[in-house]
C-alpha cells in the first residue's frame, strides 16, 4: 500500500492530508488545532493528526509532496521588483529575509520540520513539489464523479498562474491554458476587500455577503481598471493598483477614481457606498466567470466543470454558472483554496506521477469533506468531566428529538458530532443550528453567539428531496458552494415601501417562510443533505420536520467571528460558554446552558483577533 503525505503551508490555510493507495484518508488545516485564523505557518499539528489517524509514522510514509514550487515563485517576485523598480523597494525589502533564510531553500527546511515528527526519518528523496495551480486543478478533478471535464482555477495567485483551464480525463490532467500574475480575478477581488474595510484573505466572503445590499452603479468605473475580452480572458491596470510592490492592495488613483479612500474599519461604518462597490465587484467577477465557463464549453465541447481556487468559493458566481447552464454539471472542491492544495498535490503525485488508475465516485471521493478529528462517547464524557461541564447522556433517538425540539423553540443550539469538515464550511459536523422560520433568528445568531456584522447571511441545511419544493434548484449541493433564490410559493413579497428601502434596513423585513436563510436578494446558499453523506444530521432535520413541516434549519460554523472553527471538545465548550448558545450537543452528550457553573463563562468577545 502506497502512502502519500500532502501539505500546503506559508501563505495563507496551511494544511495537510493522507492518501492510502489513492483513497482519502484524512485532512485537516493547521488553524483547527492551533486556534490561530487562516494560519499559514508549517501545519506540524494538522500533519501529526492525518498520520495519526492513517496510523503510520513519517518514516513508514512512501512520498511526501508540497502544494507550489518555491523557485518558480521566488523567481516571480523577483522579476515583479525588477519590472516595477525602483518603486516595490519597500515591500522587497521586507519580503528578502524570509525568503533568504526559508522559503528559497523550501526542500531543507520542510526536511528539518518534518524530522521533529519522526527523528527515524533520514532522507528529504522523498520530497517532491508540485506546481501550485496544478494541485488545484487535481484537487478539483480527481475527487469529482467524473470521468471526464474541463477544470476552471481561478485564485490571487500561485507562482505564475493567476487563473488556469485544464482538461481531465481518466487518471491524466492537462493545464492548457493560463493568465499570469499580475491579471488577477482574486487579486482584484481582494482588492475591493481591502477597499471596503475588511480584511484580504479572509473578508472576502463578507464582501459577497454584502453586495445584494447595493446596487451594480460601480461597474463603469471597474471597467477602467480590467479589460474583459469576449471570452472572459482580462487584464488589469496595474496604475490603480499597489500589490505587486506595495504594502496595500489600491493605490491613490484607485482611491480618486472612486471618490473615497479606504474604508477604517475601527472608525467608519459601512455606507450604502461600500454595499454598492460590494456589488457592482461582485456583478463583474460574475461576468467574467460566466465568460470564462461559455468560452471553455465551446472550444472544448466538454459537458462537465469541475471548479477549485479561492474564486471558487464564490458561491453566488458559482449558482450563476449553474442558472445559465452552460455545463450540464459542475462539482466545486469543498476546499477550493490554499488548504486544498495540500490534497491536489497528493492526487497529482498519484495519478499523474505514478500513473495510477482513477476509481470514479457517483457521488465523489471527499467522503462528504468529513475528513478531519472525530472523538468517540468515552473521549467526549472524559473531557467534559475534566472541564467541569455539567451534561446528560442520552440515547440516539432522545438525542435527536431533544435537540429537534429545542430549534423548534427557537433555542441557538451548538452540535459537534463525527469528522471534523476539512475546507471553510461547517457542513453539520462542527455547526451551530437554528430554526429558519424565525424572523429574529438571523439577527440573534449574528450579534449574540457569531458577535458579527448584522448582515452576514446564514445557510439552510435542507433534506435533499424537499429542495426544489423549497428553493429554484434541483442539484445536489453538498458542500454549500451554490446560491439559489427561494422558491415563489415560500417568498413573501416586498411592499412597494419596503421595496424603496435602502441597504441595511432591509434586513429587518421578513422577506419568505424561512427568513433566517434569505438574503436581502431572496437568494440562499444551499447546504443538500442525505442520509448517505450525514446520517444523524439528516435524522435531525428529518425530526425538526416532523415537528415542524419545514424540513430546513439554520447552519452556519461553530465559531465566533475571528475564530477558526472548534475542533475538539473542548474548544467547543469555551465557544458555548462565550456566547449566548442556549444548548451543546456533542456526542450523545447534551449540555444545557443554565445547568453550567457560571465561573465558567468566558469573555469570548476578546479572545480573537476580529477578522
Amino acid at each position: 500500500m502506497l502512502s502519500i503525505l500532502g501539505i500546503s503551508a506559508f501563505y495563507h490555510d496551511s494544511a495537510a492530508c493522507i492518501l492510502k493507495d489513492g483513497e482519502i484518508i484524512a485532512a485537516a488545516q493547521e488553524e483547527r488545532f492551533t486556534r490561530k485564523k487562516h494560519d499559514a505557518s508549517y501545519p506540524h499539528n494538522a500533519i501529526k493528526f492525518v498520520l495519526d489517524y492513517a496510523n503510520l509514522k513519517l518514516n513508514e510514509v512512501d512520498k511526501i509532496v508540497f502544494f507550489e514550487k518555491p523557485f518558480l515563485k521566488f523567481e516571480r517576485l523577483l522579476e515583479t521588483y525588477v519590472a516595477f523598480a525602483p518603486k516595490g523597494f519597500v515591500s522587497f525589502s521586507k519580503a528578502m529575509p524570509l525568503w533568504i533564510k526559508e522559503k528559497l531553500f523550501q526542500k531543507n527546511y520542510l526536511f528539518n520540520k518534518l524530522k521533529e515528527h519522526d527523528k527515524n526519518y533520514k532522507s528529504d528523496e522523498n520530497i517532491f513539489f508540485s506546481d501550485h495551480h496544478l494541485s488545484h486543478a487535481a484537487s478539483a478533478f480527481y475527487p469529482s464523479p467524473f470521468e471526464e471535464a474541463v477544470v476552471l482555477t481561478a485564485d490571487g495567485v500561485g507562482e505564475w498562474a493567476t487563473t488556469t483551464v485544464a482538461v481531465g480525463k481518466g487518471n491524466k490532467l492537462d493545464i492548457k491554458k493560463e493568465i499570469h500574475f499580475p491579471h488577477s480575478l482574486g487579486l482584484l477581488f481582494s482588492s475591493f476587500t481591502y477597499f471596503t474595510g475588511f480584511k484580504v484573505n479572509s473578508g472576502e466572503y463578507k464582501l459577497m455577503g454584502l453586495a445584494p445590499y447595493g446596487n451594480p452603479i460601480y461597474v463603469d468605473k471597474i471597467m477602467k481598471l480590467v479589460d474583459i475580452k469576449n471570452d472572459g480572458t482580462f487584464r488589469l491596470d496595474q496604475n490603480y493598483f499597489n500589490y505587486a510592490t506595495g504594502l496595500t492592495m489600491t493605490n491613490d488613483k484607485f482611491h480618486h477614481l472612486f471618490g473615497q479612500k479606504p474604508r477604517d474599519p475601527m472608525r467608519e461604518k459601512l455606507t450604502q457606498f461600500h454595499m454598492d462597490i460590494a456589488a457592482s465587484i461582485q456583478k463583474v467577477t460574475e461576468d467574467i466567470m460566466i465568460k470564462l465557463s461559455r468560452s471553455i464549453r465551446n472550444e472544448y465541447n466538454i459537458k462537465n466543470l469541475c471548479l477549485a481556487g479561492g474564486v471558487a468559493l464564490n458561491c453566488v458566481a458559482n449558482g450563476k454558472i449553474l442558472q445559465e447552464k452552460i455545463f450540464d454539471n459542475i462539482w466545486i472542491q469543498p476546499a477550493a483554496g490554499d488548504a486544498g492544495g495540500s490534497l491536489g498535490a497528493a492526487l497529482a503525485l498519484w495519478h499523474i506521477d505514478q500513473d495510477n488508475v482513477r476509481k470514479i465516485n457517483s457521488n465523489d471521493s471527499m467522503k462528504g469533506s468529513y475528513l478531519g478529528s472525530e472523538f468517540s462517547q468515552d473521549q467526549i464524557e472524559k473531557e467534559l468531566n475534566s472541564i467541569g461541564a455539567h451534561f446528560e447522556t442520552v440515547d440516539y433517538d432522545s438525542l435527536i428529538d431533544q435537540t429537534s425540539d429545542y430549534l423548534s423553540k427557537e433555542k441557538a443550539v451548538g452540535w459537534f458530532q463525527g469528522r471534523m469538515e476539512f475546507g471553510p464550511r461547517a457542513l453539520g459536523g462542527r455547526s451551530i443550528l437554528g430554526d429558519p422560520r424565525s424572523d429574529k433568528m438571523q439577527k440573534n445568531l449574528n450579534l449574540k453567539v457569531k458577535y458579527r456584522e448584522s448582515f452576514r447571511p446564514f445557510a439552510p441545511s435542507v433534506l435533499r428531496e424537499d429542495l426544489s419544493n423549497w428553493f429554484k434548484i434541483n442539484v445536489d449541493s453538498p458542500y454549500m458552494l451554490l446560491v439559489s433564490n427561494i422558491s415563489d410559493q415560500k417568498k413573501i413579497e416586498m411592499t412597494d415601501e419596503e421595496k424603496k428601502l435602502f441597504g441595511i434596513d432591509k434586513l429587518n423585513i421578513k422577506r419568505s417562510d424561512i427568513p433566517a436563510v434569505t438574503h436581502v436578494d431572496y437568494s440562499a446558499r444551499i447546504q443538500t443533505v442525505t442520509k448517505t453523506n450525514n446520517k444523524k444530521y439528516y435524522d435531525l432535520i428529518s425530526k425538526f420536520k416532523e415537528k415542524t413541516g419545514c424540513p430546513v434549519i439554520v447552519n452556519t460554523s461553530f465559531n465566533v467571528r475571528g475564530e477558526p472553527i472548534v475542533n475538539t471538545p473542548t474548544d467547543a465548550f469555551n465557544c458555548f460558554m462565550g456566547t449566548e448558545l442556549d444548548y451543546l450537543i456533542i456526542g450523545n452528550c447534551i449540555l444545557d446552558k443554565t445547568k453550567q457553573n457560571p465561573n465558567l463563562k468566558k469573555d469570548y468577545k476578546k479572545e480573537f483577533e476580529l477578522d
